[in-house]
């Protein structure tokens, strides 16, 4: 939203061409999005060189603003690593997640109905005649952690379910899995409540 809202990016669709090389120690060694790709799939994806390339066009102090005025977590940028979201200080919480997710769905935070809109759509994992599923992927590591998270939510014709799901994990511990069970928990539960089938 950010990225759209500043003009880092034009749309969904505008291309954001690839740096030539990322830092696989940080990231791991993922070829297949070693190419030029837009925003939606970047999004889909969880490409962190594309949101790199977005983050450098913004501009630290603009993020920081918007950050602080969505009082978005702790809105701390404070570490001068350029992937502030996931290598500092930058922290937030489930129930603060969900409150941002009521903010995109309602549309009352500080951006454009374009910016909505073009959230809206990229974030749609699932729609049937009976409910669309909007939700993002997230994962960073911390003190020795893995830290998965699942967010979103589900609108169906007589109401509308938010759910922030953060799944932890130490490093040390292998489980290859743990990608999976963000979503697979979550599923299972939503499931389980019948707001998806």
């Amino acid at each position: 939203m950010i990225a759209l809202e500043t003009g880092a990016t034009a749309d969904a669709n505008e291309i954001v061409r690839w740096p030539g090389k990322t830092d696989t120690v940080k990231y791991g060694y993922r070829p297949d999005i070693y190419h030029d790709m837009n925003l939606r799939e970047a999004f889909r994806v969880s490409a962190v060189w594309v949101y790199l390339a977005l983050a450098e066009k913004v501009g630290r102090e603009r993020y920081q603003r918007y950050l602080s005025e969505l009082q978005y977590g702790n809105a701390d940028l404070s570490v001068e690593d350029p992937d502030f979201w996931n290598f500092g200080n930058l922290a937030i919480s489930p129930v603060n997640q969900i409150e941002i997710l009521i903010g995109i769905y309602e549309e009352s935070l500080p951006f454009s109905k374009r910016s909505f809109n073009i959230l809206k759509n990229i974030m749609i994992e699932e729609q049937t005649d009976q409910y669309t599923l909007r939700a993002k992927t997230g994962w960073t590591r911390s003190d020795g952690k893995d830290i998965g998270w699942w967010v979103g939510y589900v609108e169906r014709k007589d109401n509308v379910y938010f759910f922030a799901t953060r799944l932890t994990k130490d490093r040390q511990v292998n489980n290859p899995d743990f990608a999976n069970c963000r979503k697979k928990i979550t599923k299972d539960i939503l499931k389980q409540f019948k707001m998806i089938e």
